[in-house]
């Protein structure tokens, strides 16, 4: 890449290069949102995050472009069954810069979108494979993701901006209630150039999962396989599993 990049070429670089990840909330640790600990974990570290950590960063990169960004609280609906309301515990970000106005997203794990898309309804929008649309129910806006012929909500969000205190009370929830699926499970997430995407999890099972836009295969893998895992399938070294089974800092 040459010369000044833009909304797209940054957005792709983010979801290509850092994972997503909740090994700290797992291990006990909340995620700090200050820029500084965000700059030194996920880029001078070589870590990863979730959602907050993941859009702050790449608000903050835009910013030094020089968009304007917005904050915004979605409600995850992908998984949870019908009728069931949840918090609003995903981070989303509306960009505004010389091209327009998009919706830009780096922290939705398997899911995430790996290029900006214009914001509000719309057509469909493919990205190495994988295809997304956004679309109307009411006062939200629902991102959706194909599946088979069909499609699924991702999630659901107000397209209105929210303070940096909303944003806060969000994470610590999601990084600290006892009930967080961040603090009693562990979810790490990969995207290739190519699109594939790679997860290991044990919200459901303990497995090693590879997606691409026309299947998956899924491995299941043992606890004590999950660090050497870490290192060599998503460029997290230094973990290690204590006594309770918890993946610790070596």
């Amino acid at each position: 890449m040459s010369g000044r990049p833009g909304l797209s070429d940054v957005h792709r670089a983010h979801a290509v290069s850092i994972p997503f990840e909740n090994l700290d909330p797992h291990r006990g640790v909340p995620a700090s949102l200050d820029p500084e600990a965000l700059q030194r974990k996920l880029v001078d570290e070589r870590r990863g995050g979730y959602c907050f950590e993941q859009n702050l960063l790449l608000k903050s990169a835009l910013e030094a472009l020089g968009a304007e960004v917005d904050l915004m609280l979605a409600r995850v609906r992908v998984g949870a069954p019908t009728g069931t309301v949840r918090p609003r515990t995903h981070l989303v970000l509306r960009v505004r810069d010389q091209d327009g106005e998009w919706h830009a997203d780096v922290g939705f794990g398997a899911g995430t979108l790996l290029e900006p898309i214009p914001f509000g309804p719309g057509s469909v929008h493919e990205q190495s494979g994988w295809r997304f649309r956004v679309v109307s129910e009411g006062a939200e806006l629902v991102l959706q993701t194909a599946d088979g012929p069909g499609w699924i909500d991702l999630y659901a969000f107000a397209p209105h901006p929210v303070p940096q205190i909303d944003v806060e009370t969000s994470n610590w929830f999601t990084s600290t209630h006892p009930r967080s699926p961040f603090v009693t499970g562990l979810i790490v997430t990969s995207h290739r150039p190519d699109g594939t995407r790679m997860s290991l999890s044990d919200w459901t099972e303990l497995a090693l999962v590879t997606q691409t836009p026309t299947g998956s295969s899924t491995s299941p893998v043992t606890l004590e396989s999950v660090p050497s895992l870490l290192e060599s399938e998503f460029g997290l070294p230094g973990f290690a599993l204590s006594g309770d089974g918890r993946i610790v800092r070596g």
